[in-house]
């Protein structure tokens, strides 16, 4: 009976968890006010003129509105993050799917249905907060959760494996990725010498590298992106037994990623293009979603899987140990304001509940001590757990006291433990059963400065990941290399760096090689390197299907579809195709030469949304032309026009030409009047009995995002 009551308590208070959290964050919010007043509360008597003696006599020093006014605005800014430093984020909860009560006592996941708010913050590993978004970068996916028993923030990447093994070579790391140091560039790049000297110096380094140069360093949207935990984590359960964990988010979206090209263009034209993408989509309650996945292995199974779960620079295929599915992310409010919530949430992998515990992995340790330490110096102190946003739901009570900028007010004489001056209910000693738990691992001896021979091997994985990629993703990780490597100045650098590619693949470090101006990859000169380690045994995987990103079809929610307006369009048959992209979820945006509206050939007025010059096809996921022939001899003589959809072309996205506006193609000899179109690309005519079936064959083509076996996109004129 106790029982049921209990479990009765725990839905109704995890069903107001989400209201609560947002009503403690209300408390702290401050909407505009009729009167300008100094920081005590004075109402200010004119906000443009400092007090002078005299009207053009200096400015007196007894100015108290001016000083306080100048002194808070010479320290609004607070020391960027030295990684992961630009970011958005958002609010909205987690929900539990499937009950995890079998694996962990971790209460916010035993029962399917409750909800536990969360603030998730997305960001770029490399750049400055001022750089773009689209560069070719890792992505971290941090989720705070505001549970019951305190925070629990899951610190990811959008990669499931690290560069490094231990945390003794992070600082190395970051200091070869940023801008080299004599002359801070470049910025929110991996091409220049430094970056690619330390990673040819570094074969633990070739898994990451392989994802960094696919699709994945290019993510067409935070909403579209995987998530990871990428270190394994401990499962305890009520009973006191464990188990190894990993973390995947998936996006409900489905997977996908901008091209090399795209993301360059859109750097220049919207730096701002991911965070934009995320707050609009929740603006107008498109709610991003993910689903929450873990990978359980009992500790008997874990040292007969191949791999050694301890090494950060290791995934765990899904085709090895499947995934199980357990709960959905939703974000769907946006933050009200950027500075007190995006930028001053503090994220720590060790911020863990009782169920959730930590391994020896040496990355994930040094890291339990790095975010404190960071933390400290970036937030001014102490106590930035007091700030609104890092502030748990749960109730909290320690004697920590003083430091700077403390909020809270304790009450009381006594702030030390043991004590009999207050209620001493406080008192533990020689560890209790309550609270948090951890784990009684077996600790090895003697102490030693030495990697486990376990994390020996540095390729397998790497080639597993080529293996398991289409053609069309070998090809732009091949371009992605020989675009980097090109910028590399040091031939030196760019030899090592093919020579150890040839232990992940021959092939790949031969076609890598061909313009860079070097000898062929020579994998004997690699094995000769300090650091390179001999792989012991065989991978239990040639190739992993998980891995790919190509076959990853979905709907067309949220998808964006450019109208190429002209003079003289026909609109019957693009009426019915934008409607059937509506019902499916997608938007339209009518584009043109200018702004206002366009006549269409039955002398309708179009609104038009968007101009070619601010809104190019790189901010599209697709383009719908209209047909006609006045629209279409229009059409050819609007050189914007004209590019805006050889430009889609060319990053392969899906494209619908009506009638007579597939002769854009034909004019560059993409299209033959006798040859079958190009993939993703829809021609139909503008009779009523085919306007349904051309409008299903769009459809089918968004929801393949891109189709990266189009031919012919090197001669492109765009």
């Amino acid at each position: 009976m106790a029982s049921s009551r209990t479990e009765g308590s725990r839905k109704s208070k995890a069903a107001d968890a989400v209201a609560n959290r947002q009503k403690q964050l209300e408390a702290f919010t401050q909407g505009p006010e009729n009167l300008l007043t100094t920081n005590q509360g004075v109402v200010l008597p004119d906000n443009h003129n400092s007090l002078k003696a005299g009207l053009r006599g200096p400015s007196l020093l007894q100015d108290f509105i001016l000083r306080e006014k100048l002194t808070h605005f010479d320290r609004e800014r607070i020391p960027e993050r030295v990684v992961y430093a630009r970011g958005a984020a958002a609010h909205g909860y987690f929900e539990v799917t499937r009950p995890l009560v079998e694996y962990t006592k971790a209460d916010f996941l035993q029962e399917v249905g409750s909800r536990t708010p969360v603030f998730v913050r997305f960001s770029n590993l490399l750049g400055a907060r001022g750089s773009a978004d689209t560069v070719r970068d890792v992505r971290g996916f941090a989720v705070k959760f505001y549970t019951r028993e305190g925070n629990y923030d899951l610190v990811g990447n959008s990669m499931p494996v690290a560069f490094v093994q231990d945390a003794m070579k992070f600082p190395d790391l970051v200091h070869a990725m940023k801008p080299e140091p004599h002359h801070e560039m470049p910025q929110a790049s991996s091409a220049h010498d430094t970056f690619w000297d330390f990673m040819s110096l570094m074969p633990e380094s070739s898994h990451a590298l392989m994802w960094l140069m696919s699709d994945r360093g290019l993510p067409r949207s935070y909403r579209m992106m995987e998530g990871f935990g990428v270190h394994t984590f401990r499962f305890i359960n009520t009973r006191g037994g464990s188990c190894f964990v990993k973390f995947h988010w998936r996006p409900k979206l489905g997977k996908h990623a901008l091209a090399w090209d795209e993301a360059q263009r859109i750097a220049g034209k919207d730096p701002d293009f991911l965070r934009r993408d995320l707050w609009d989509a929740i603006e107008r309650g498109d709610c991003p979603e993910w689903e929450l996945g873990l990978q359980i292995v009992d500790e008997d199974r874990a040292g007969k899987l191949g791999l050694d779960l301890l090494d950060a620079t290791k995934l765990l295929p899904e085709e090895l140990v499947p995934i199980l599915w357990a709960g959905r992310l939703v974000l769907n409010r946006n933050p009200d304001n950027y500075f007190s919530e995006t930028e001053q949430v503090a994220f720590h992998p060790g911020h863990v509940v009782p169920g959730i515990d930590f391994t020896n992995d040496p990355l994930l340790q040094g890291r339990l001590f790095s975010y404190t330490d960071a933390q400290l110096a970036r937030l001014g102190g102490p106590n930035h757990h007091e700030l609104p946003i890092n502030r748990g739901v749960c109730p909290m009570h320690n004697f920590q006291r003083g430091g700077a900028h403390r909020i809270g007010i304790p009450k009381g004489r006594v702030s030390y433990e043991p004590n009999t001056l207050a209620s001493g209910s406080e008192f533990r000693v020689d560890g209790g059963e309550q609270g948090f738990q951890s784990h009684p691992d077996d600790v090895e001896s003697p102490k030693l400065r030495r990697r486990s021979p376990s994390f020996d091997d540095h390729f397998s994985q790497a080639t597993l990941f080529w293996n398991s990629q289409s053609a069309a993703e070998r090809e732009h990780i091949i371009a992605a290399f020989q675009y980097e490597l090109s910028r590399v100045e040091t031939p030196a650098v760019r030899q090592r760096m093919v020579d150890n590619l040839a232990h992940v693949d021959a092939k790949l470090a031969r076609k890598i090689a061909e313009p860079l101006g070097i000898g062929p990859p020579d994998a004997r000169a690699a094995a000769g390197q300090a650091g390179f380690r001999e792989p012991r045994g065989r991978p239990a995987l040639e190739s992993a299907p998980s891995l790919s990103m190509e076959a990853n079809g979905s709907g067309i929610q949220t998808r964006r579809v450019a109208v190429v307006m002209v003079p003289g369009a026909e609109l019957g048959a693009f009426k019915v195709i934008q409607q059937a992209l509506l019902d499916a979820g997608a938007t339209t945006k009518v584009v043109a030469a200018h702004l206002g509206t366009v006549a269409s050939s039955s002398g309708q007025q179009v609104p038009v949304d968007h101009t070619f010059l601010a809104m190019p096809s790189v901010m599209f996921d697709a383009v719908l032309v209209p047909g006609g022939a006045a629209a279409a001899q229009a059409l050819l003589k609007d050189g914007a026009a004209v590019h805006f959809i050889l430009e889609a072309y060319k990053h392969c996205k899906p494209l619908c030409l009506i009638g007579e506006s597939v002769e854009v193609l034909r004019l560059v000899g993409l299209a033959q009047a006798d040859a079958p179109p190009a993939a993703g690309v829809i021609v139909g005519t503008n009779e009523p009995t085919t306007r349904l079936q051309m409008a299903q064959d769009f459809i089918a083509a968004i929801g393949r995002h891109r189709h990266w076996s189009r031919g012919q996109i090197e001669q492109v004129p765009a």
